[in-house]
């Protein structure tokens, strides 16, 4: 199996990584010419193909990780055979429009995160073709979905992690600034979100009975809430939640 990568950007930089920490062989991965391709084929001792129909041809999976608005007719004219599984990680861009361009290529959609760097990434996909298992397995967890309809929803998680991340950012500044030294700061927010994640992942309790047990009466985490519920905080969620389904929908 040789993967090759057609969209050099952030997304597949981060890709990348995580298949070379798994132990994925170099010279079985293929970066388009474009982008950072060959930067990080210099960088990392990979392949570089000479344009992107030879990509195709060196292949047998294809990674697409350009911006969605260009995903369609990056794939036209390529030389696509049933040989071949594309991964599409383009938000947005349904299976049917891929699959036009493209059409004797077998259509996989995932939405990975950068966390895929270290092996944690949580990856929605739709189809789960067995084909590209190795390739997403070896960046975290992989969540298959039954319809094109589930993983649009899926997808918003993509936005939640950077949400997640910026709420922790805010809570480090917040705490530095009360006097908190900044990598024990840093540290102790990373692993708070960690250790919540882990509860909720690894646990099969209702989520409302976990809430309650951890909610004293009276209590710290009580009161926080009962602010965040003062200003609305969980409606302005949804609210945002609902935008970016929309935004992904419109595509």
């Amino acid at each position: 199996m040789v993967l090759g990568v057609l969209g050099v950007g952030h997304l597949a930089r981060s890709i990348l990584q995580g298949l070379l920490r798994a132990g994925f062989e170099r010279d079985a991965i293929v970066l388009s010419p474009r982008g950072q391709g060959p930067e990080l084929a210099k960088l990392h001792g990979l392949v570089l193909a000479e344009d992107n129909r030879d990509l195709v041809a060196r292949t047998d999976i294809v990674l697409v990780a350009v911006r969605p608005a260009d995903a369609v007719e990056s794939l036209r004219g390529l030389g696509w055979t049933p040989r071949h599984t594309i991964v599409s990680v383009c938000a947005g861009v349904p299976i049917a429009a891929l699959q036009a361009a493209a059409p004797a290529a077998t259509i996989m959609r995932a939405m990975p995160l950068t966390a895929t760097e270290i092996g944690a990434s949580a990856t929605p996909v739709f189809p789960d073709i067995g084909t590209a298992r190795p390739i997403l397995n070896a960046l975290g967890s992989v969540v298959a979905l039954a319809r094109e309809e589930d993983f649009e929803v899926a997808t918003v998680s993509a936005a939640i992690y950077g949400w997640a991340q910026d709420l922790m950012r805010q809570s480090i500044e917040w705490s530095a600034a009360g006097g908190l030294e900044r990598a024990a700061a840093r540290q102790l927010v990373a692993n708070t979100f960690v250790a919540a994640g882990r509860l909720i992942a690894e646990k099969d309790a209702p989520l409302d009975d976990m809430l309650r047990q951890l909610v004293t009466p009276g209590g710290i985490t009580e009161r926080g809430l009962q602010v965040l519920a003062e200003r609305d905080v969980p409606s302005a969620w949804t609210a945002a939640c609902k935008a970016v389904l929309e935004k992904l929908q419109d595509r």
